[in-house]
């Protein structure tokens, strides 16, 4: 926030008389309060602050690697790997599958999940994949249909998120919207209860995804913005929306998508003692819950990390299921949702194994 201040200031200052004679509007500061309303975050995780908070570039600086080192993004995917794979006491030669899946990737090609597949010496196939904020979710559902099939026994979705490195820090109504993170989970056939490695381990009972086009939000950075060099540098090559109209349109949508997967299941809303829904808005998060229960969620059913990591895409549910699924009894039934560009919306309704 003092960054985008000091930025704001300098712009005003350097603009003095063409705001006075009214050709231009004055730049608005940033405030706590101002953030803490629109979105209830408080703090994030950056890859780099530096750059982020020095007025003059406000961008993060990652230096490129040599092609023989692992990129940043698998560096990230092994670390979140390691802990999945611990929790499920699997080994990483065991993999047959591996999806990272996230909005953003650091190049085109090789595939980072091949990167990470090898540096794990796992086995099978792996691929990227990405639908923005929902890409967690989408990878889950694939795992879990390549798992159902029998065309792998054990697959990893991991994903990598590095979101300060797509968002506008000059752009008051979005500078505080994106945190860093990466986030991991290990899908496998449930199978008997002494055969099982994981302490801890959940059963997906269903997945739903959706899909509807819009621009309301969007990013026009690509490959061929070198063909067009006189727009390479616009502000549609970094995260845009329209937040407005993001709000109206996604809410019930996602509501919708959630209320009809538990009624395809046969489970009652009452029946879900806890959503792990995406981390983009603490008021959306709040209306869509209120929706699917038809009232007020309490901080437990709907538990949010927005204030200390904001949003970190599609990390942003799996996070929140990470640091929010004790306190479960056994056949409790849990949902996870995350929803964005695209519009994409993708349910995962769980169970606690008994």
């Amino acid at each position: 926030m003092a960054a985008f201040n000091a930025y704001v200031d300098s712009e005003n200052a350097n603009n003095r008389e063409r705001i006075d004679r009214g050709e231009m509007k004055a730049l608005e500061r940033s405030s706590a309060d101002f953030i803490v309303s629109a979105s209830g975050i408080r703090s994030r995780y950056a890859m780099d602050r530096e750059g982020i908070l020095d007025p003059k570039i406000m961008a993060p600086r990652i230096a490129e690697r040599p092609i023989e080192e692992h990129s940043l993004q698998c560096e990230m995917a092994l670390a979140a790997a390691g802990e999945a794979l611990e929790q499920a006491g699997v080994k990483s030669e065991e993999l047959d599958a591996v999806i990272v899946a996230c909005s953003n990737l650091q190049r085109a090609y090789p595939a980072v999940a091949v990167e990470v597949q090898a540096a794990l010496n796992a086995k099978g196939l792996a691929f990227d994949m990405n639908v923005a904020c929902s890409s967690a979710t989408f990878g889950i559902n694939v795992a879990h249909d390549l798992v159902a099939a029998g065309s792998v026994r054990r697959a990893l979705v991991v994903s990598p998120e590095i979101c300060t490195g797509h968002l506008n820090f000059r752009d008051r109504e979005s500078h505080f919207i994106f945190g860093d993170a990466c986030t991991a989970v290990v899908i496998e056939a449930l199978g008997p209860k002494e055969e099982r490695r994981s302490s801890n381990p959940y059963e997906i009972l269903g997945t739903r995804l959706l899909t509807k086009y819009s621009n309301a939000i969007r990013n026009n950075f690509g490959f061929l913005n070198r063909a067009a060099p006189e727009r390479r540098d616009g502000a549609d090559k970094l995260f845009v929306q329209q937040g407005r109209k993001v709000f109206k349109e996604v809410s019930p949508l996602v509501a919708d998508l959630i209320s009809g997967h538990l009624d395809s299941l046969g489970i009652a809303p009452a029946q879900v003692r806890r959503m792990w829904l995406h981390q983009a808005n603490a008021t959306m998060n709040q209306w869509i819950a209120r929706k699917v229960l038809g009232r007020d969620a309490t901080a437990e059913e709907a538990p949010s990390v927005l204030e200390d990591y904001a949003n970190t895409s599609s990390c942003g549910s799996i996070i929140t299921f990470h640091k929010h699924r004790d306190g479960l009894a056994e056949n409790d039934v849990g949902l996870i949702c995350s929803f964005g560009a695209g519009y994409s919306a993708g349910s995962v309704v769980v169970r606690k194994a008994s």
